[in-house]
């Protein structure tokens, strides 16, 4: 006897899944913090605000949105590109839970590079 095409493939598809390990195959998700087994540590609760950055000739802006429940302590970095240009890191600014903060900068002529350090506060 033979299969049709389609029961054929869909046979095969089964059988690939059923012979897949336990770690590739898709579970429910597991909440933030809790242990997943026996022996294993717990994750740690996700952290970090998320960051955009704009330079506009020499002036930088930072919006960094924090959605988690931990308060991020970010800061601005600001890279010149002129070797007698003063590099600035900004004060800290504390980003609280579900909050934005806007962090500025700049150079007195082109920015270099720019990047948001991150730090829990507490």
């Amino acid at each position: 006897m033979r299969l049709p095409a389609s029961l054929a493939a869909v046979t095969v598809a089964v059988t690939l899944v059923l012979s897949l390990p336990y770690e590739a195959l898709p579970h429910a998700r597991v909440a933030p913090g809790a242990a997943t087994g026996p022996g294993e540590a717990a994750s740690p609760p996700p952290f970090g605000a998320a960051c955009r950055t704009r330079i506009h000739g020499s002036h930088v802006v930072a919006h960094c949105h924090n959605p988690y429940v931990d308060t991020d302590r970010v800061r601005l970095h600001v890279e010149c590109a002129r070797w007698w240009d003063l590099d600035t890191d900004s004060a800290p600014a504390d980003a609280g839970p579900a909050t934005t903060v806007r962090i500025t900068g700049r150079c007195w002529k082109e920015v270099r590079a720019v990047w948001v350090s991150h730090q829990r506060a507490g």
